[in-house]
């Protein structure tokens, strides 16, 4: 399959125009998800948080996976990379995180939003990685390689590691909320989107391409905010919050 330039060009600039965009919204608005969820009582709206976690992750992995075995591609550092960060990181989201989630149902439209972001970032990163990223053999002694892995699954660990942690947070029947410790938590309010911004910095950064460097971006501007949601929401319910946590960078925001 020939590389769609022009495609991924625009999907790359959409990602980074959309991303700011929902950075701004989410300064005057929060996003109904988890904690934030209202409920008024009408049946159909909502899906139960195990099976809205596979079905909103899995196009991030079934896209590229079906791109990979429906076309003849040699064997490359793009090839690779795809299959040891992105898809290493959804298999991860969607068949293991997805059974282990204790959250409250999500609405429906978010559901079907995560669905088409996915199913479009997939086809996205899918398809530049396998057709269009080339690499010389220079890139693979390149220190931008090495440090953006190493910063991918540094981040990969806090993020399952921060949700571990999440999960493990109230006994079986509670339903009151705790203030997370231990790893990052005891820097961060928003661990586990720290460790996830972490990820996909390193992915771009060790990828060095506009699509990659775009999902980074739109990461951030996505899941950035709700660790300041998350912070707020403990600092008003909780008189002892740590006051030395910071929101999602640690030390600094």
């Amino acid at each position: 399959m020939e590389c769609k330039e022009n495609v991924i060009h625009y999907l790359s600039w959409g990602f980074i125009v959309s991303g700011v965009a929902y950075l701004f919204w989410q300064t005057r608005f929060q996003t109904p998800y988890g904690r934030y969820v209202t409920s008024d009582g009408t049946p159909g709206r909502t899906c139960p948080a195990k099976l809205a976690w596979f079905l909103q992750e899995l196009p991030s992995f079934l896209v590229p996976m079906l791109l990979l075995l429906s076309t003849d591609t040699q064997p490359s550092l793009g090839k690779d990379l795809l299959l040891w960060t992105f898809c290493l990181h959804y298999f991860q989201r969607t068949f293991i995180y997805s059974l282990l989630t204790k959250g409250r149902p999500s609405p429906l439209y978010i559901v079907f939003s995560a669905v088409v972001f996915c199913s479009v970032n997939g086809f996205l990163q899918g398809h530049y990685m396998l057709h269009c990223a080339t690499y010389d053999d220079a890139w693979q002694t390149d220190i931008r390689l090495y440090t953006g892995l190493l910063m991918f699954f540094l981040g990969m660990a806090i993020n399952i590691h921060s949700d571990h942690i999440l999960l493990n947070l109230r006994k079986p029947g509670e339903v009151v909320y705790k203030i997370p410790k231990g790893g990052m938590f005891e820097y961060v309010s928003g661990a586990n989107f720290f460790g996830e911004i972490l990820e996909w910095c390193g992915y771009a950064l060790a990828t060095w391409s506009l699509p990659t460097f775009s999902f980074a971006l739109f990461t951030m501007c996505s899941i950035g905010p709700r660790a300041f949601h998350h912070h707020r929401y403990y600092q008003e319910k909780f008189e002892d919050y740590p006051q030395s946590r910071k929101a999602v960078i640690p030390f600094i925001l």
